[in-house]
């Protein structure tokens, strides 16, 4: 049996297809997957799950071994094939049943996974129900009583007419977008999600190939911004628009082909948000600038402060009732999508943010954006426990320094500048985040930091993926 430790994720299941991850293993998942939700106690959720995937060759066949697996406990599979990562989740609020969607997200070809979520959208994570599951299959799957069947549903148009119905994109300018979907399932939804509105797109990869021949769809990297960035100045583009793999993420660059901080349209969405509903709460995790705070209060609403990742954001956003949540890794999250997150929501309300006013988007993203930082950097390190330590005595005896340990290190100095280090749970790296007033005060943070983590027996590179 595949190591379940090596693919069980904090928030999902990922691995080498063949060598972590085969049909075998993937049914027995699917099987422990209907027995934690069809589990009597506290359980909402009902005798079916739904199941998507992702255009990697790989992912069919997957999802059909989870099928099975989920079947053999006697509970039905509403199928929705090829999916977006938010589009199952809409089939998951929708039909308020479980769900499990195949992807790897940006992964490269050889990579796929499941990411799992119980009825309505709920999250699973490793301390709600990934743990068990892991353990159940460890244990060994028992026979189960049969009897599931398997009903294939298209849920495309719903998905496309439910989005548009939670912005109101009426009275929009006519814009010219270009649109890199990566050769991933942007190339499936975009089309049917944008279809009668007045945007002139410009398709960059809309051909699903989960090998990436054109590049990674990762748009974290600026690297896979480069083709985007071009097409939007040859063309005279109005905004560009990039999707990760499972288009559950969405980059955004200006009409010059600048790319735009996830934290400013973070900030951009919590003002249309909070027009709607005056007072209302917006989550932000703790590596998004600090202008998302300023902003969110300048315009009457009540910013939460939450750790990385998207189980903490989803369960803030519960416990607070938040009408809205973004992180700096450009996942946004809604409350009228079933908490979920959606890069194409997020972009709908982009283009309505920039079709409403005349002015380009450079000017409109100026709104929002008012530091500068250094990005994420990552250094590998022999000891993460001793480097922290070291860069937290250091800022500790500085007068007027601010820390906090919420998530990893958070220290703000007196003059504005604040950095967040925090140690990677899979990988034997630390993740450092600086911002500052300017860039000249950045590039002095960013070096004093890096100096401590870096000091003993360290190597280290910067990468731009989270």
């Amino acid at each position: 049996m595949a190591d379940l430790s090596a693919i069980v994720k904090a928030y999902d299941i990922r691995g080498v297809v063949g060598d972590q991850l085969d049909s075998e293993i993937v049914r027995n998942i699917g099987a422990a997957f209907a027995d934690l939700v069809s589990h009597p106690a506290g359980s909402t959720d009902s005798g079916a799950v739904v199941i998507g995937h992702d255009m990697r060759e790989s992912s069919p066949n997957l999802a059909a071994a989870f099928a099975e697996g989920v079947t053999s406990r006697g509970l039905d599979v509403t199928s929705i094939g090829l999916a977006s990562t938010d589009m199952l989740y809409f089939a998951s609020g929708w039909l308020n049943l479980p769900g499990a969607m195949f992807t790897a997200s940006h992964n490269p070809a050889r990579y796929n996974g499941i990411k799992l979520c119980r009825a309505g959208a709920a999250p699973v994570g490793q301390d709600s129900g990934l743990g068990e599951i892991k353990s159940a299959v460890e244990r060994g799957i028992p026979p189960g009583p049969g009897g599931g069947v398997v009903t294939e549903r298209n849920l495309l148009a719903d998905y496309a007419c439910y989005l548009r119905s939670l912005v109101d994109m009426s009275g929009i300018r006519p814009l010219r977008v270009a649109v890199d979907a990566g050769n991933g399932m942007g190339g499936y939804t975009v089309p049917a999600v944008v279809d009668g509105l007045p945007l002139d797109i410009i398709p960059l990869y809309f051909e699903l190939d989960g090998n990436f021949p054109n590049h990674e769809a990762n748009p974290l990297d600026p690297a896979n911004l480069v083709d985007l960035q071009a097409a939007v100045r040859e063309h005279g583009a109005d905004l560009g628009l990039a999707f990760d793999g499972d288009a559950d993420r969405c980059f955004v660059v200006d009409e010059r082909g600048e790319p735009v901080s996830p934290s400013t349209i973070t900030a951009l969405v919590a003002t249309r948000a909070l027009a709607i509903e005056p007072g209302a709460t917006v989550i932000y995790n703790l590596i998004t600038s600090h202008s998302v705070p300023e902003i969110v209060t300048e315009h009457g609403g009540r910013p939460v402060r939450t750790r990385v990742g998207h189980s903490f954001i989803k369960q803030c956003m519960a416990e607070t009732g938040a009408i809205f949540g973004g992180e700096h890794s450009a996942h946004y999250y809604f409350r009228d999508f079933w908490r979920a997150d959606s890069g194409m929501l997020a972009a709908l309300h982009v283009l309505t943010a920039l079709g409403h006013q005349p002015h380009p988007a450079s000017v409109l993203m100026a709104e929002y954006s008012r530091y500068a930082s250094s990005g994420e950097i990552n250094s590998t390190v022999d000891d993460q426990l001793g480097r922290m330590a070291a860069v937290k005595a250091h800022f500790a005896a500085q007068h007027g320094v601010e820390l906090d340990e919420l998530d990893g290190l958070t220290v703000r100095c007196p003059n504005g500048s604040w950095f967040n280090l925090r140690p990677s749970n899979t990988e034997p790296l630390l993740r450092l985040n600086v911002e500052a007033p300017d860039a000249t005060a950045v590039e002095a943070l960013r070096d004093e930091v890096l100096a401590l983590v870096r000091e003993v027996g360290s190597s280290s590179r910067t990468t731009t993926g989270g």
